[in-house]
């Protein structure tokens, strides 16, 4: 399984790609709002355009995903051209970030614009990433259209279910991949959990052959991170604090004090 990181912060990208294990980057408005707000309270302006062209830098030609902002068939592919267009020759390596449904209501004319501006941009060789993925369905047909990825929200469908289920809980609590309270399945039209949202969509996948990869979004811990890779996913994209907690248990911090510990001198003379 690859890992992105799930940031629009320069300092957390360089820092993960230091660690010599990352395979990309994934962006939204609301990230990048994070980062830019972060320069407004320090009184530094930014510029924009230059700040991204350093992430494509930083990302040393893996992807980096970044998320058209119109909500219409014909804003998205506009902008999805207007982006790939001025930032992919900086390190080849944008995908440009669709909504899977773009309707601000429940019913509209406008809910398969996602969807056709999809199909539009990967007609013109342009790799997609399709977001904001809730149901096995959604990513099926986002699949068809010739997305490059996929991005069922794990974490999102696990606060959706418990907030439905009147269960308290921390966004970083791990929620089992088949949930239950008092006995009752816990679920949302099938889907019992972000886990199991991601299984669910890597099987349709691959039981109809299509090409697109599965990157599970809206990760919120380190097990389930591994549950998503138990689980097939080709991707995960994780904030900088879930990947450090992929290497972190009590026990090998123990471990480690007890080698130091019992190093002799003999042996650590060897070494220099």
């Amino acid at each position: 399984m690859k890992i992105f990181i799930d940031t629009a912060k320069l300092d957390e990208i360089e820092q993960a790609y230091s660690y010599g294990i990352l395979d990309g980057v994934t962006t939204n408005p609301s990230l990048i709002k994070k980062a830019v707000d972060d320069y407004k309270a320090k009184r530094i302006k930014i510029d924009i355009r230059a700040y991204i062209k350093q992430i494509l830098k930083t990302a040393r030609g893996t992807p980096v995903s970044l998320e058209v902002i119109g909500t219409t068939y014909k804003e998205m592919v506009e902008e999805g051209k207007k982006l790939f267009k001025l930032f992919n020759p900086v390190a080849k390596n944008v995908y440009i970030k669709i909504p899977v449904n773009p309707a601000l209501e429940r019913e509209s004319d406008k809910s398969f614009d996602g969807i056709r501006a999809i199909k539009e941009l990967s007609n013109l060789n342009i790799p997609t990433n399709c977001t904001l993925i809730f149901t096995p369905e959604q990513a099926l047909l986002a699949a068809k259209a010739g997305a490059s990825f996929v991005s069922p929200f794990a974490g999102r469908i696990d606060d959706y279910i418990r907030k439905g289920n009147r269960i308290s809980f921390d966004k970083t609590d791990y929620f089992p991949e088949h949930g239950w309270k008092k006995g009752k399945l816990l679920e949302d039209n099938g889907v019992m959990s972000g886990v199991n949202l991601v299984r669910q969509c890597i099987q349709i996948i691959a039981m109809h052959n299509l090409k697109t990869k599965v990157l599970a979004a809206s990760i919120r811990n380190a097990r389930q991170a591994r549950e998503c890779a138990l689980a097939g996913a080709d991707i995960a994209t994780l904030p900088l604090d879930v990947i450090k907690d992929l290497l972190t248990h009590y026990k090998t911090i123990e471990g480690m004090n007890g080698f130091v510990k019992d190093t002799v001198k003999e042996y650590a003379n060897l070494l220099k």
